[in-house]
């Protein structure tokens, strides 16, 4: 029994510090090294104070600020331990009520846009943390925004306009604004 118990207890400890905690040091380590920004969680600063990261959205609910994606991670929007879709079909009655009184809430935002609203403004994302939206969400809120700050809209398209992203290496995806970022020159316009 001594036999089959040592070779199995010299294995498992070999094994545990192998899988367990050299191969997750040189892999942090590389990610450090190579991925140093992404590594750190992709902090966004302001004044030398961390205000987001540039991967997980935040809740803009004021109308002076463009509002993102809606999160699926409740009941705390754009919670990262939560991080999920809704799992609800196009079907499912639950998914309709909830794009029904998000569309009523942009509506109710902005009485006079009679312009169709975005799908991304009304729903998640698989993750629910998306921290952009297309330039078409970004233009349905425009004549919002520019009202609450007091700003022409022609001003607040071209600050769109330099904040949008275009396909990632060129190829993949779609066009996409960062709302934080964008949100950041807004109030940098006040400055």
């Amino acid at each position: 029994m001594k036999t089959l118990l040592r070779p199995a207890f010299t294995l498992f400890v070999l094994l545990t510090a192998l899988t367990g905690v050299l191969y997750p040091l040189l892999v942090t380590g590389i990610g450090k090294l190579a991925f140093a920004d992404a590594a750190a969680g992709s902090l966004i600063y302001q004044d030398g104070k961390s205000v987001g990261s540039a991967l997980i959205g935040q809740n803009f609910s004021a109308p002076q600020y463009f509002w993102g994606r809606p999160s699926a991670t409740g009941p705390y929007p754009y919670n990262a331990a939560a991080s999920s879709g809704s799992n609800q079909g196009p079907l499912n009655p639950a998914l309709a009520q909830a794009v029904q009184v998000r569309v009523q809430a942009l509506q109710a935002a902005d009485p006079g846009n009679t312009l169709p609203v975005p799908a991304d403004l009304v729903m998640a994302s698989a993750s629910g943390l998306d921290p952009h939206i297309s330039p078409e969400a970004a233009a349905y809120q425009l004549a919002r925004v520019a009202r609450a700050r007091g700003l022409g809209v022609e001003q607040l398209r071209a600050l769109v306009a330099q904040h949008t992203e275009g396909r990632q290496w060129g190829l993949f995806g779609e066009s996409r604004v960062h709302v934080l970022e964008l949100n950041l020159a807004l109030d940098a316009l006040r400055r």
